[in-house]
């Protein structure tokens, strides 16, 4: 039995990579999320927007980022 530990190391990497960004894309969106009540309770109407704005985005980036990995697995 013959292992291509070359192979195996860059799907270790890469799948490293993927988790790491998900993980943080999705930790940004609930710090987004998070600072759009403090904002909201502070009054501050545009970066209530921003926020919000910018916690969808990462979510969005996240749906997209596991829609394109079933892609992969299923295609």
């Amino acid at each position: 039995m013959n292992i291509d530990w070359a192979a195996l190391g860059s799907v270790f990497g890469v799948s490293l990579v993927a988790t790491i960004g998900l993980v943080g894309l999705f930790t940004l969106g609930i710090v987004g999320l998070a600072k759009q009540e403090s904002a909201a309770t502070q009054g501050a109407n545009g970066s209530v927007a921003l926020a919000r704005t910018g916690a969808y985005a990462c979510f969005a980036l996240c749906a997209a980022a596991v829609a394109y990995g079933i892609f992969l697995i299923v295609a």
